[in-house]
């Protein structure tokens, strides 16, 4: 009982571990939007929508020996879509996914006897369907590694990818305008090296280090989403449904 006593004091002796906390960041935007940006852009921004882009792949994180009720991919791919329109420069994304909202605080608006009458809504001129149809994980698997009198050392890596469809319709006809894929790779490292030997009879030395490094899901299918809004505005330009630095938004528009 004394030595028990003894130990736990010694432990309370012992500094606590300090928590390598980091601030919070704000995403930046990459490249290939950065890049999107310096090219030309219409005069006036195309006024689109989004109410949905969702989820189609039914996918659960993969996890040896566990059953997964995490989805593989985002949930929130419409913000994300969102976001990338608007940084596009080329289009101006109305409110759509949360339009019930919007249209109860237009009510609680116009309930009030002393606010003024609130403008018509703006109406898009294309509509952007599509979703993450695609998550194939184990693509691609392999590694290498040696031991040699209990000391070894090796690495694996694995591939999986993420598949975006995305397309452009025109609200005043129903017309499949454009229509765009892409893919993205996301890969995963781990490097392990252990010491597994007897130093005497009675006697284990046991030692083990690596570490792992992860795509994040999100970010890739992020990336996956803005080269389909690259592409797109590119076939768009090819097609002659809008040119930059053009003050009308569409070239065949009937509004």
């Amino acid at each position: 009982m004394l030595s028990v006593i003894v130990l736990l004091n010694g432990c309370s002796l012992l500094p606590k571990p300090e928590i390598n906390l980091t601030p919070a960041e704000i995403d930046t935007i990459s490249p290939v939007m950065l890049q999107l940006q310096q090219q030309g852009k219409p005069r006036t921004a195309i006024p689109v929508s989004v109410y949905a882009f969702r989820d189609q792949t039914g996918q659960y994180k993969p996890q040896a020996n566990v059953s997964s009720f995490s989805t593989a991919v985002t949930q929130g791919a419409t913000s994300v879509l969102t976001q990338i329109l608007l940084d596009s420069g080329w289009f101006a994304p109305l409110e759509r996914e949360g339009l019930q909202n919007l249209l109860t605080e237009r009510k609680i608006h116009g309930a009030n006897k002393t606010s003024g009458e609130l403008p018509t809504l703006k109406q898009s001129r294309i509509l952007f369907e599509g979703g993450i149809i695609g998550y194939e994980t184990n693509l691609t698997t392999g590694g290498i590694g040696a031991e040699y009198f209990g000391i070894g050392l090796s690495e694996l890596f694995r591939e999986d990818q993420v598949s975006v469809y995305l397309r452009a319709v025109d609200v005043h006809t129903g017309q499949v305008l454009l229509s765009v894929s892409s893919n993205k790779k996301v890969f995963s490292q781990e490097l392990r090296a252990g010491l597994f030997r007897y130093v005497s009879l009675n006697r284990l030395a046991e030692a083990e280090a690596g570490y792992s490094t992860n795509e994040p899901v999100q970010y890739c299918v992020k990336q996956a989403m803005e080269a389909a809004v690259v592409e797109l505005i590119l076939q768009g330009q090819q097609r002659g449904f809008w040119r930059a630095d053009d003050q009308a938004n569409l070239i065949n528009s009937d509004s």
